[in-house]
């Protein structure tokens, strides 16, 4: 006989379904929107398939806070000292511990060799700064401190179009202030929806703290042959450290980097895990905070990357929060299917019970009977053997007295 399946039979299991479905789908535009976010994984970049566990860190200052370049490359040092003490030594081929630091310098005005000038935003980098970044390079190369001559120059594609009508102009160079730097490299503009929100429709360049003490730079002096050329000024100025390290135990870096910097710059600082801020455990607890995000609270500088990272953290609280409620629904229906299971097994158990009751019941009712038929057969057989026995006295008896 068929069973037949109630309507809400039906409809549960296509609840469930969709569901499951709708779980999967979150799931998926979770974990694209989060490794679209590339700056995040430049630790899985450099551990480059190695097995040992790796740490990466960003820290954001306030305009005033007053962290430096030499306090980085301090910052840097003590982090080796401490690794060291734990056992843990620099590969030959490879660095410790990759850091960088940068902050803006705000809008300029930048010129080309054809006369044409566009307005864009200056950023000022050091150390492995294009590491981080991951940008997309378009035509030529990043610069970087290991580079003999530090006037270089990254621009965006915007920028370049701006200034020669082409991306295809590394090795051209570009004025800033008066101050001459050679075009290292074109990045591609950023192509994820955060990132194009967050960083404006002004076109961007990077250059060296070398040549921001060039470009303002507070005295300068006449050359005959090349003009007006400044006198160095070092720049020194960051509102963004960030550090890869190994982590020989858990928070090792987060630890040090907080225990260092946070007191120092307290309400001046914000320190953020990259390798664990879009995990599913940080996104659900965001949710009960979600003030915190939406309301600016301090006045710490965060540049565009960032920015556009922290509007993902935003998104996959509610994503991952939607996928958990999805997920819900199939497990409080296992959850009764258990209970309509256990229920279903008591009853059929009792009924098994009262099978087994009366099938040993009938037995011993007819082991009894059986007992109880026997028991009269041995008396009658009785009876009879006493009978047949008192039988054959007496005929005894009756020959003897007439002998």
């Amino acid at each position: 006989m068929k069973k037949r399946f109630r309507p809400v039979h039906i409809v549960a299991a296509a609840v469930n379904a969709a569901a499951v479905a709708g779980a999967l789908i979150l799931t998926v535009m979770g974990n694209g929107a989060a490794r679209a976010q590339r700056y995040n994984y430049a630790y899985d970049l450099w551990k480059n398939g190695s097995k040992d566990d790796f740490s990466q860190i960003s820290c954001f200052f306030s305009d005033d806070a007053g962290f430096e370049r030499n306090e980085a490359e301090g910052v840097r040092m003590k982090l080796m000292g401490s690794l060291k003490e734990a056992s843990v030594n620099q590969k030959e081929t490879q660095k410790l511990i990759p850091d960088a630091y940068s902050t803006s310098a705000g809008k300029v005005t930048i010129n080309s060799e054809l006369s044409k000038h566009s307005e864009a935003e200056i950023t000022v980098v050091g150390g492995d700064f294009f590491l981080f970044r991951q940008f997309k390079l378009a035509s030529g190369a990043f610069f970087s401190d290991d580079d003999l001559m530090q006037d270089g120059a990254v621009i965006d594609r915007q920028l370049a179009w701006n200034l020669y009508g082409t991306d295809n102009i590394a090795g051209r160079y570009i004025y800033i202030n008066n101050v001459k730097l050679y075009i290292s490299g074109v990045v591609e503009l950023p192509d994820t929806d955060p990132e194009e929100r967050c960083v404006g429709n002004t076109p961007r360049a990077y250059i060296s703290y070398y040549a921001a003490g060039l470009i303002f730079g507070k005295s300068s002096s006449l050359d005959e042959e090349s003009g007006l050329v400044p006198q160095s000024s070092e720049f020194r100025k960051v509102t963004c450290y960030e550090c890869i390290s190994p982590e020989p135990v858990e928070n090792f870096t987060y630890n040090f980097i907080d225990k260092e910097l946070s007191e120092k710059y307290k309400g001046k600082i914000s320190i953020v895990k990259n390798k664990e801020r879009f995990d599913t455990k940080p996104r659900i607890k965001a949710l009960k905070r979600l003030e915190d995000s939406v309301v600016k609270k301090d006045s710490i500088v965060y540049p565009f990357w960032e920015n556009a990272s922290r509007m993902v953290e935003f998104k996959l609280s509610f994503i991952y929060g939607g996928r958990r409620l999805l997920l819900a629904i199939p497990v409080v229906t296992l959850i009764w299917l258990i209970i309509m299971a256990y229920r279903a097994f008591n009853k059929k158990k009792e009924g098994l019970r009262k099978t087994v009751g009366n099938f040993a019941s009938a037995k011993m009712s007819s082991l009894r009977k059986k007992q109880h038929h026997g028991s009269e057969e041995n008396k009658e057989s009785s009876i009879e053997s006493k009978q047949e026995q008192t039988k054959e006295s007496k005929n005894k008896k009756q020959k003897e007295v007439s002998l």
